[in-house]
Order: structure tokens, then C-alpha cells, then sequence
């Protein structure tokens, strides 16, 4: 990415002046190409403002440290709000955890979550922003369609939400975090038939 022949601290922050949406995007960016290119370690807020062409203090006061915008990044490729409202559960649950498949098999968002939650559990602040910014957006998207779906009868309206929305997301996360297995289109259709086999399904009764 070229840089910019603006002087750069005054082209992101000068006192008082609100950031530049177009400046963040640019250090976003770059950020998850350096995680591309020289992985999780290897990345520095220095490298990225010389990719961007920027001073680092001008990324240091919107970013705190480098594993804050690290975790901004991993949230701008996973996107906020995955699930959408066609009115077909199965195909906007399908989506909605697809958009973990794309960004675990396009991006280097995989290789970076073991580090990065690694440093979720050290750090309190981070984690909380992590929380706030990509994983409870992105469950009360999903939670919103659920909760529609019951309402027009599609599934049972006694499940356990918490649970259901762990269990969409977490085979794909587990294969992300630990490699074993491979994050693919076919696993999303796993998760979301078998969740929705329960779903559609009459819980048991003690008598039964």
C-alpha cells in the first residue's frame, strides 16, 4: 500500500479533530496483511504504520497496543452481523456461520486465533473488548433470527439460546483453533442440520 503524501499524524489525529474512517479502514487493512505475510509474532505497530504511511502514535491513540488492533481486525473480517433475515432459517443460518468458514479459509484469521486468544485470557480489558466488538454482536444476530424462526413456528420455542449459538459456531472455531480438522463449506452444513434437527424436534418428557 503506498504512502501517504499527507503528513501522516496530522492525516489521522491533530488535537481535537475526529478520526479518519478512511485512515482506520487503511490500518485495518494493512494489519491483517502483515498477519498474512509474517504472522502474529512478526507483526508491529510499526510495520503497520509504515505500510499505511502514518506515525505510530497516530495508530497508538486509537489503538492501545498492537494485540488491541490485532483483535479490531480479526472483528473486521469476521464481521458484526453475519446472519441475515431472508425468512429461511436453514439459509440464513448457513450463511451466517459460512461468514466463519470465509474468514478462517480467506484471510490468516485461523493462524492468528490461537495467539490471540492466548492474550484474551491475559488480558482482561482486551478480552472484554473482543466480547463487545465481534462475539456478542455476532450471536445476537444469529439470536434475532432464531428468536423470529420460533415466532413463526419454523422451530420449538423451549431451547436453550445460549447453548444453540454455541453450538453452531463451535465446530467451526474448534477446527480454526486447533487445526486438527478442516474448516469447509460441508461442516457448516453439519452444524447448522444438526442444530436444527433439535430444533425441530419434541423435547422428551420424564414420562416418555
Amino acid at each position: 500500500m503506498p504512502r501517504s503524501s499527507t503528513p501522516p499524524d496530522r492525516a489521522v489525529r491533530t488535537g481535537g479533530r475526529k478520526k479518519d474512517p478512511q485512515i482506520d479502514q487503511a490500518v485495518l487493512r494493512a494489519t491483517l496483511e502483515l498477519l498474512e505475510e509474517v504472522g502474529y509474532a512478526g507483526t508491529s505497530i510499526s510495520q503497520v504504520a509504515a505500510r499505511v504511511g502514518v506515525y505510530r502514535p497516530a495508530i497508538y491513540r486509537r489503538w492501545p497496543s498492537k494485540q488491541h488492533l490485532v483483535a479490531e481486525a480479526v472483528a473486521s473480517a469476521l464481521g458484526d452481523e453475519p446472519t441475515p433475515d431472508t425468512g429461511d432459517l436453514r439459509a440464513d443460518l448457513l450463511t451466517g456461520v459460512g461468514t466463519l468458514v470465509e474468514a478462517f479459509t480467506a484471510t490468516n484469521v485461523s493462524r492468528v486465533l490461537p495467539a490471540l486468544v492466548a492474550d484474551l485470557a491475559r488480558q482482561p480489558d482486551l478480552r472484554q473488548d473482543f466480547l463487545d466488538s465481534v462475539f456478542q454482536p455476532r450471536r445476537a444476530s444469529t439470536a434475532r433470527r432464531l428468536r423470529a424462526a420460533a415466532e413463526r413456528g419454523d422451530i420449538r420455542p423451549d431451547f436453550d439460546m445460549e447453548f444453540v449459538l454455541d453450538a453452531l459456531a463451535a465446530p467451526v472455531y474448534y477446527r480454526a483453533l486447533f487445526g486438527h480438522g478442516s474448516v469447509t463449506p460441508e461442516l457448516t452444513e453439519q452444524s447448522v442440520d444438526l442444530v436444527l434437527a433439535s430444533l425441530r424436534s419434541r423435547p422428551s418428557s420424564p414420562g416418555d
